[in-house]
């Protein structure tokens, strides 16, 4: 199984979005709040170089946001990168 790390706010609905589709696929992930938590935050913009969430990694290679992981699903990507295929 992948490693899934992803940057959110609480406020923030492409989060929600992202996690809902991470949520479908059965995947456990670990979630890092950067409103509440200031070293997560430049940790995040570090990693990614964006400074807008949500911000998602696979096995620590950056995959973007929410569009990008939707992307990745549409195109028949995104199981094999989670381990699911």
């Amino acid at each position: 199984m992948a490693k899934i790390e992803i940057y959110t706010t609480p406020i923030c609905p492409y989060c929600v979005r992202a996690k809902a589709l991470l949520n479908k696929k059965g995947v456990k992930y670990q979630e890092f709040n950067v409103m509440t938590d200031r070293a997560k935050r430049t940790e995040m913009e570090k990693r990614s170089g964006g400074h807008t969430v949500p911000q998602i990694f696979i096995d620590d290679k950056p995959i973007g946001g929410c569009d990008d992981l939707f992307e990745l699903d549409f195109d028949g990507e995104l199981n094999g990168m989670l381990g699911l295929a």
